[in-house]
């Protein structure tokens, strides 16, 4: 399935949405393109053709609400952790959230001491920190801002350097 780079009428990065919608959107006159990946999309009949966007900007602005901070959610600690053990550096996408300083023992779910785990480290260290456990952490957790989990999640879905290249990050 094809990619296409959304980005708002100020350039600013909105989403990558699939071939269809870009497709639909520069029918509407909703959106200009700005790169070209040159891929061409014929109907049926070829009576149409299209060459095949890689980077769309929209014609309107959409005011984007920014939160002042980035909600915690499992999904966002292993984002902000790049699916990696934290302990063993095993990367992996079936891993789980540990608790630096255990929930038994007063710590809370937070950004600053949760970390993304594999389940044979998480369950070496158990209901202890990891200096009881004779573990270390590759990282040190941290909030991360608005713009720092755009960037990763660019870069995750691969337009950060394409961006990038177009002087617009």
């Amino acid at each position: 399935m094809e990619r296409v780079i959304l980005l708002n009428s100020d350039y600013s990065f909105l989403n990558v949405i699939n071939w269809k919608k870009a497709v639909r959107l520069m029918v509407k006159g909703k959106a200009d393109v700005v790169k070209t990946s040159g891929r061409v999309i014929r109907n049926a009949e070829r009576t149409i053709e299209i060459i095949m966007p890689s980077i769309l900007k929209l014609v309107k602005l959409v005011k984007s609400v920014y939160k002042t901070r980035v909600p915690f959610s499992k999904r966002n600690i292993l984002v902000r952790d790049n699916f990696t053990c934290v302990y063993c550096g095993k990367v992996a996408h079936k891993l789980t959230v540990d608790h630096i300083i255990p929930k038994s023992r007063g710590g809370g779910s937070t950004f600053e001491n949760c970390v993304a785990s594999c389940k044979p480290c998480n369950n070496k260290k158990n209901n202890r920190t990891p200096q009881e456990a004779g573990m270390s952490l590759r990282i040190k957790p941290h909030q991360p801002t608005i713009m720092e989990f755009f960037i990763i999640k660019m870069k995750r879905v691969g337009v950060y350097k394409t961006l990038k290249e177009l002087g617009l990050y």
